[in-house]
């Protein structure tokens, strides 16, 4: 089953990420810092730039949503009804998934697709390359399925 789900939640956040990134610019703050400062400075995405208001509100949004597709998937499919169980199929169900972006999406889709590169950014290719920045956000995509994870299985236990 864990094959099939992982399989399954991969394929999802693939056509997530693949829907979000045919305009690059509403995922700005999902670049490298530096890429992120230059973009910031050339004219012609001045006012394309998302806020940080809305980079929040976008963070906020999608871990209401992974939190309820995990407690569906959990409860309902798996059918967990302890904290433990919940927390621990989650967990690595999210890690799977968080492998994957690090991996598929980031290290040999992102930094290696010219579709992403910025138009005035194109000289900065060791920040497009830059898989430290992506490695980073890996370990804290874990520490945010420790709390998702966590309310998840807190719900499952307590509520569901």
């Amino acid at each position: 089953m864990i094959l099939v789900e992982s399989v399954i939640l991969c394929l999802v956040f693939t056509i997530m990420v693949y829907v979000m990134s045919r305009n690059p610019i509403k995922t700005l703050y999902n670049y490298p810092p530096e890429i992120q400062k230059r973009v910031k400075t050339l004219k012609e995405y001045k006012d394309e730039i998302p806020t940080e208001e809305n980079k929040v509100v976008a963070k906020v949004l999608a871990s209401i949503l992974f939190l309820i597709i995990i407690c569906v998937l959990l409860r309902f499919i798996n059918g967990y009804t302890t904290f433990v169980q919940s927390f621990s199929y989650g967990f690595l169900l999210w890690t799977i998934v968080n492998l994957w972006d690090l991996i598929v999406l980031d290290i040999i889709w992102f930094c290696h697709d010219k579709h992403f590169v910025f138009k005035g950014t194109e000289d900065m290719v060791d920040e497009y390359h830059n898989y430290w920045f992506h490695i980073k956000g890996f370990f804290i995509g874990e520490g945010l399925a420790l709390i998702i994870c966590s309310l998840a299985a807190l719900i499952i236990h307590f509520i569901l």
